[in-house]
């Protein structure tokens, strides 16, 4: 079987989400690595068997990390950049480069095929059909649409909506990252459960020293409380803010707050001067192992997000052996289950409640962070590859 990826489009740091661009790269490196087991087990064998390819079409920018042992990488020589190249990239030229490297199969990772009539991409110069699938890791321009009307622009966020709703439907194939994206779905192309796949992400190693540690070299051990959100509404650093003062008024020896994402407390004007005080932000943390120092070193870690797909954070704080406290909505009880508190986002009180006993308590701490070491099994890569390419298949 030839698989295509595209790739073309995925950019580090361009666009609103990070997350989309690593999962790509996960999926490309860990079906690079089974390609190369299989085309070991095949040559042990005599050699008989066909062997699978996967070509990846990317660009220059990702080359380094997504031109991976096990896959043929194809730089694309358009630019990923060029938001009318990349239209004509998603509507034309990349049924032309399916054709040319003789897919049977192609994965759109950001969740985007060509218009065209229902499963259908195209046939290869060999004349077989081009099946395709499509990644859908969340429908959150749809939550904007509803209730954030104004945040992003409305044309190009309706491009968005129409684009996804009309890959969903003619798709032979979709796979989403959480049940909550599943039931999504359904609510916006009924019918389509049919040939929905859920694969959970694959959870990447946070670096080997702050694995099973409570406290990253040059940090305070357990001296503070780490959030992670930004400024997207949705990410909800209003209430992350919000609930830190709320708790700083309350603990007889409230903890100070560490806040990833944000650059100051401004988007909560109200906030009293000395809760503030104890507030230290970092708006964008380029290197991954220095955000993970930081919260390697908090007593508790806290996610108040309204919507996510899936939600990376709170597993890599149960990396860290870091005990959580998470919102309660979308995605996020059925991945963090019974390993963090989970709480409404909006209740003050009950945040505060849950902060309190997770930094003061130790029998609840150790519970969580042993919890939280046995739910983060339930998303290794190991498992994760063969899911998608049986459903690739």
């Amino acid at each position: 079987m030839n698989l295509v990826i595209d790739c073309f489009k995925q950019v580090k740091g361009a666009g609103k989400s990070i997350g989309i661009y690593n999962l790509a790269k996960s999926i490309v490196v860990h079906l690079g690595q089974r390609a190369l087991k299989k085309a070991e087990e095949n040559a042990d064998r005599g050699g008989n068997k066909a062997v699978d390819t996967i070509i990846v079409l990317g660009n220059v920018y990702n080359r380094e990390e997504f031109d991976v042992p096990g896959v043929v990488f194809v730089e694309v020589k358009g630019n990923p950049l060029n938001k009318l190249y990349c239209i004509l990239w998603e509507l034309i030229f990349v049924i032309k480069y399916a054709r040319k490297y003789q897919a049977d199969r192609i994965l759109f990772p950001r969740g985007y095929r060509p218009i065209g009539r229902k499963g259908w991409i195209g046939r290869c110069r060999g004349g077989r059909k081009i099946r395709d699938t499509i990644l859908i890791h969340d429908l959150i321009p749809f939550y904007y649409d509803k209730y954030y009307p104004g945040v992003f622009n409305r044309l190009e966020n309706a491009y968005i909506m129409y684009r996804l709703k009309v890959s969903m439907k003619k798709a032979d194939r979709i796979i989403t990252i959480s049940e909550y994206s599943r039931e999504d779905i359904l609510d916006k192309v009924p019918g389509c459960g049919g040939k929905i796949r859920v694969i959970y992400n694959g959870m990447n190693p946070v670096p080997q020293e702050r694995q099973n540690s409570n406290a990253g070299a040059g940090c305070e051990k357990e001296g503070y409380i780490v959030a992670m959100t930004s400024m997207l509404p949705h990410k909800n650093a209003r209430g992350v803010l919000r609930a830190y003062e709320a708790y700083y008024k309350k603990a007889d020896e409230p903890l100070r707050l560490s806040v990833i994402g944000i650059g100051d407390t401004s988007c909560y004007k109200e906030m009293e001067k000395e809760a503030a005080a104890h507030v230290t932000c970092y708006k964008f943390i380029k290197d991954f192992d220095e955000m993970c120092r930081i919260a390697a070193g908090a007593r508790a870690y806290l996610f108040l997000s309204y919507v996510e797909g899936f939600g990376f954070p709170p597993l890599e704080a149960m990396q860290m052996g870091v005990p959580v406290v998470c919102s309660d909505r979308s995605s996020l009880p059925e991945v963090v289950g019974d390993a963090g508190i989970l709480v409404d986002p909006d209740d003050m009180g009950q945040i505060v409640r849950a902060l309190i006993k997770v930094t003061e308590d130790e029998a609840v701490r150790e519970g969580l962070i042993q919890k939280g070491y046995e739910n983060i099994r339930r998303f290794s890569w190991e498992s994760r590859t063969d899911l998608y390419w049986d459903a690739l298949a």
